[in-house]
């Protein structure tokens, strides 16, 4: 970020008084602000999940600095600024190695542990059930994590994100596993979520444009870890941004609010 980009930055910030929910300097996303919900978008190997891991501060950029809600990563305690993040992800639910209820599961938010949920009182209990209520899953209360469905425990992760209060909430390749039907009803309730005043800025990670939903505002796009494009999302998702990034051609269709892909495979000879 160059001085004159962090001046407009800081007059930016005293003119609304509101922090910006995620900034990154001379990494990859320059600025996330509040109110925005982004797409990473990119094949395997773009550079997605090394990305996440500097957000979520398991991994150190060599260089740059990363700051949520101000805080900078390096200068204040790294396990308070993870509660402020909450990550969805199939590694996450891999971690869970003990018998747990889906209360369980989103009370363990509190703290960001998997398998131990802290010191828990009634308030958290309380603020336990109403999340599950809010996410129309309070019927799921007291069974068994191990016998949710795939989409339900999607639904029950993010209710422990929540649980945090977290300012940024990372959805990793979450339609992963899921059937058609249980995968449309995960993306309408996501795009239900962002819409809502008190959601927090959510990062969705996906290989699929067909998964980017209405309510989200930005996208970046990434190819052998660089940025292939970054901004708005009608800005970005062109044939030739996504052509680029995955290297054969592509046609991209929109219908609506929402987008579909075609791959342009060279024929074969036999």
């Amino acid at each position: 970020m160059d001085s004159d980009t962090r001046e407009q930055a800081k007059r930016h910030t005293a003119g609304n008084g509101r922090l910006p929910a995620v900034e990154v300097e001379d990494l990859t996303v320059r600025r996330v602000e509040r109110g925005q919900h982004w797409v990473v978008l990119g094949p395997n190997g773009s550079g997605k999940t090394t990305l996440l891991s500097t957000l979520t501060a398991y991994f150190p950029p060599s260089s740059g600095t990363v700051r949520v809600a101000g805080k900078e990563f390096g200068r204040y305690d790294w396990r308070e600024l993870r509660k402020r993040i909450g990550v969805v992800s199939s590694a996450l639910k891999r971690k869970v190695n003990r018998p747990v209820t889906t209360l369980d599961m989103v009370l363990s938010g509190k703290e960001a542990r998997i398998n131990h949920p802290g010191d828990i009182d009634a308030a958290d209990r309380e603020q336990a059930e109403r999340i599950l209520a809010d996410l129309q899953c309070a019927y799921l209360r007291d069974r068994p994590w191990t016998y949710l469905s795939q989409g339900e425990r999607q639904r029950v992760m993010i209710g422990r994100a929540l649980m945090s209060g977290l300012e940024v909430l990372i959805l990793d390749e979450p339609c992963a596993g899921l059937d058609p039907v249980a995968r449309e009803r995960f993306l309408q309730f996501v795009d239900g979520l962002a819409r809502r005043q008190d959601a927090p800025t959510i990062i969705f990670v996906t290989h699929h444009v067909e998964e980017i939903m209405p309510a989200f505002t930005h996208v970046l796009v990434l190819r052998e870890g660089q940025v292939a494009a970054s901004g708005p999302k009608g800005e970005v998702l062109t044939p030739a941004v996504l052509s680029r990034a995955f290297g054969v051609p592509l046609e991209l269709t929109a219908a609506g609010s929402r987008y579909t892909l075609k791959v342009r495979l060279p024929e074969e000879t036999p």
